[in-house]
């Protein structure tokens, strides 16, 4: 692991990057600390990918800063690292146990332990049956985790997945969420970028997230949550009206299906105390209240209206940015 002390694994500071006539992106800046997990989240073509690219070198900036472990060259510390790439591509010839294995030869791990660590991924994740058979005669699901116990299989300090669920179905998606806690519980650093939120609200300690290459918020996803009011749930005996008055309610709703039942609409930042005592004195009778908090696609949504399109559900700054005080 790392020997730096209070030196972050991974800084870009104001990145942007041209293509041609397209700004992919604009302004750019992350900073994940040593053993977090930290989510790089925002819709198709938002940047994620190309922030990723130049994390690792692979392309360069055209301006802005980038250091990882310190260094602004990435590619000193590849054997520190771990990539996955949103195009996956594993040699179809293979067996499963020697692509893993060759992958972490590369990164300068000794044949014969690559190979032994190779068998060991392969039958601790679930594909002891395919240490032996051909990528091309494995299944879409088992080729990708087969690409992803290679990212891990030279132990590297750094893990960086580029929308590592993709393709995944829903028991394979658990499966890898499950890699990735237990990869933190060893002590990696890990970012990953992915348009489907839920993942990053199991996983992250932090999340970044983007639109149309620009940050427009970082934090964790309770500050996230907090950018966003909450809604409430009632179901109540007599007259509503009262309600739409009570302290941080911005505006209401009657359900003309079900008598008694009311959604309320709060404003970010929601006290549930003042609303809380408010509420008793208004003598209405409640059967029941239940507090809902956003979801991060509903906070991107909030955030960025239009330019969430692509996103998957299942502190304000001069630039217009946000983030959050730690």
């Amino acid at each position: 692991m790392s020997d730096e002390i209070n030196v972050p694994v991974v800084e870009l500071s104001h990145i942007a990057k041209r293509f041609g006539s397209h700004q992919a992106l604009a302004d750019v800046s992350m900073r994940v600390e040593p053993g977090e997990v930290f989510g790089f989240l925002g819709p198709n073509g938002a940047g994620k990918t190309t922030t990723l690219r130049i994390l690792l070198d692979i392309i360069a900036p055209d301006s802005g800063r980038r250091r990882v472990f310190g260094d602004p060259q990435p590619l000193e510390h590849a054997s520190r690292i771990g990539y996955l790439p949103e195009e996956r591509g594993l040699y179809k010839n293979m067996t499963a146990e020697a692509a893993i294995a060759y992958l972490a030869e590369l990164k300068g791990v000794p044949g014969r332990i690559a190979r032994q660590r190779a068998a060991e991924l392969l039958k601790r994740w679930g594909l002891g049956e395919a240490v032996r058979r051909r990528i091309g005669k494995l299944s879409k699901g088992m080729a990708q985790k087969v690409q992803v116990l290679s990212t891990i299989a030279h132990d590297p300090d750094l893990l960086i997945l580029d929308e590592p669920f993709s393709g995944l179905d829903p028991v394979n998606q658990q499966v890898l969420e499950d890699l990735i806690a237990d990869e933190k519980r060893r002590g990696r650093t890990i970012i990953f970028s992915t348009h489907v939120m839920q993942h990053a609200e199991r996983l992250c300690d932090r999340i970044l997230l983007i639109a149309r290459g620009r940050d427009i918020f970082t934090g964790t996803v309770e500050q996230a949550r907090r950018l966003k009011g909450i809604r409430i749930e009632l179901r109540i005996t007599g007259d509503p009206a009262p309600l739409a008055r009570l302290p941080g309610i911005t505006a209401m709703q009657v359900d003309p299906d079900t008598p008694g039942r009311v959604l309320l609409e709060t404003e970010p930042g929601f006290r549930a105390d003042p609303f809380l005592r408010a509420l008793v004195q208004t003598g209405i009778e409640i059967d029941r209240l239940r507090m809902i908090e956003p979801s991060l696609h509903e906070v991107f949504v909030h955030l960025v209206g239009a330019d969430a399109d692509g996103l998957s559900g299942n502190g304000a700054r001069s630039d217009g940015k946000r983030e959050a005080t730690r």
